[in-house]
Parts: C-alpha cells; structure tokens; sequence
C-alpha cells in the first residue's frame, strides 16, 4: 500500500502573507521598544494607554470585518458613534439610569444600521451610496439635538463601567475591547452565520445557488455594525465624560486601515477579527510611538494615509495571486 500520496495530500501549504501581520506587529513593537525606551514607550502606563486608546478602533474594526468579507462598505458608522454618545449622554441627564442610557444609545444606533440595512438589501442600492448619504443625516440631527454643545457625563457609575475605570492594573476599556473581539471571532469563525458571511462576499452567485440569504446576510453586517459603532459611542462618552457631535468623524481612516492590514479582504469574501485587532494595535501603537518622537498630527495622518496606501496595494496583489493561480 503507497501511503505517501494520502499523506502528502493532507499537508497544506503554509501562505506566509497570513502571517505577515503579526511578524510587522513583532517588528514595530521592537523598533519602538529600542527607540523610545528611554521616553517611556515599555512603561506599563503607557502600553495600557495604548490599549485604551485602541479600544473603540477595535470594537469598530470586528464590524467592519463583518462587513467588507460579506463585500459591503459603511461610511456612516462615525456619525453613529457621536450620535449613540450624545443620545448615552442626553438620557443619562434626563433618567440618571446607567441602563436605559446605554439601551437609548444602543438602539439609536442599531436603528440607523437597519435602515443602511434596508436601503441596501431590500431596495438594492450600493452600500457606498447609502452609507454616504446616511452620514450626512446621522451628523444634521446630531448637531441638532446638541447644538453643538459639548454634552457633560458627571455619572461616576457609568463612568467607571464605559470608560475610566480599571479592574486591578487593566482598564475597563481593553476588557470591552476582549469581549467583543473573542465574540466576533467566534462568530466569524465557529458559526453559520460567519460562513455565510464570507460566502456571500466571495461569490454572491454561488452563495444565492447554495441557498444563502445573501439580502438577509448585507442586512446583518450593516446592523451589527452600526451595534457595534454605538457602543464605541457609549465608551467614548465614558471615557472623555462628554459626548460632542464631532466623536468619531476621524475614526473612518483609522477603522479602514484597521481591518485592511490586519488581513481582511477589501473586496469581500475573507475576514480575520484577530488580525482587525492587531492592526488596530499597530495602528494604535504607531501613534503612540509617532507622539513621543515629537510627529504633531498633521505627521500622523500622512503616515496613516502611506498605511492605507500598501495595505490596500497588498491586498491587490494578493487578489491577483489568486486569479492567476485559478487559471492555472
């Protein structure tokens, strides 16, 4: 009996760009390590500092992983999170509960999401389209129910819970970031759901022929998304104890870049919530790094807009890989 054909069959070759991510994460956490060890980067404080300051990227970047593997795009989720902050803010004034807040918040949010969801499942437009339009709506009322002021959160429970507080030496921030980031790999990984997902995005024809609701799956991701940018809304509150209509606006960039780098196909059909997070980390940490080596922000942006730049060129390339070795 040959059992050297089943054996070499059941070995599958190893794609290092799978990896690439995390060998770059290695790669800037020593470069910066060897470089601003002196200006505190090491220092226990700031690397947790680096986490609260990545919370929301993170929270935001596993819905958006959501919806670019199922080949959708929102531009809206930014003017969710400020209105989810402000309506957090308004409600805790007007109840003083901590929870009927966090449940106006969270459904003001999600209702915008299901109707980006509708536009684009039901009504067939571009999620482009609808989420760009959408923006422009979600900000006017923002603005309006604010007029723009800034909304004071004096609430120290809500406080400590979504923003501020700590639970020994980690913030409450980075354990958010934890929960939604094992619940959306689980999902995208270990569910039906998460294969329709990707499914939907890779090959919509050949997902309607395997009996995927692929309008039912667009309508999901944009509401989980939009779940997922309120609550990033609510911890923003928290964590700056005001809410303004101005939250989020420059979080789009950052999200994108986010999920891009960390493996996430910009054109649909693959996903990785792991690799959303340790690109938001990168992201988070160059910052960081750029900050103590005296860059002002104007630096920042440029460099971020050079991430975005070869993240999606490697994507690209990526993709052209592939076709070509299909039509060998």
């Amino acid at each position: 009996m040959n059992t050297t054909a089943p054996a070499a069959a059941r070995k599958t070759p190893v794609n290092w760009r799978d990896f690439v991510i995390y060998i770059v994460f290695a790669a800037l956490f020593i470069f910066f390590s060897a470089t601003l060890h002196d200006k505190g980067f090491l220092d226990t404080n700031n690397l947790m500092n680096i986490a609260r300051q990545t919370a929301m990227i993170s929270i935001m970047a596993v819905g958006m992983t959501f919806v670019l593997s199922a080949g959708e795009i929102d531009l809206s989720f930014g003017a969710i999170v400020a209105l989810s902050a402000v309506t957090a803010a308004l409600t805790l004034q007007a109840t003083e509960s901590i929870w009927l807040a966090v449940g106006a918040a969270l459904f003001a949010g999600t209702a915008f999401g299901l109707v980006n969801g509708w536009f684009v499942a039901v009504v067939g437009i571009p999620s482009f389209l609808v989420t760009l339009g959408m923006t422009g709506i979600i900000t006017g009322v923002t603005r309006w129910i604010t007029q723009l002021q800034s909304i004071p959160v004096s609430d120290e429970r809500f406080v400590f819970l979504f923003g501020s507080g700590d639970v020994g030496p980690v913030s409450v921030l980075f354990l958010w970031m934890l929960a939604v980031a094992l619940l959306g790999h689980l999902a995208l990984n270990r569910t039906r759901f998460g294969k329709e997902v990707t499914a939907s995005g890779g090959n919509q024809t050949a997902a309607l022929y395997s009996g995927i609701r692929v309008a039912r799956i667009k309508l999901l991701v944009l509401v989980l998304n939009a779940f997922l940018a309120a609550l990033a809304g609510i911890l923003y509150a928290g964590r700056l104890q005001s809410a303004r209509y101005t939250l989020g606006e420059n979080d789009l960039m950052m999200v994108i870049a986010a999920v891009i780098i960390g493996g996430t196909s910009l054109f649909g059909g693959k996903g990785t919530v792991v690799g959303s997070i340790v690109g938001a980390l990168i992201m988070g940490m160059v910052n960081n790094g750029l900050v103590l080596m005296g860059l002002n922000v104007d630096q920042q942006l440029i460099f971020r807009g050079v991430i975005i730049i070869l993240a999606v060129t490697f994507t690209m390339g990526q993709l052209r890989s592939k076709r070509a070795a299909k039509k060998k």
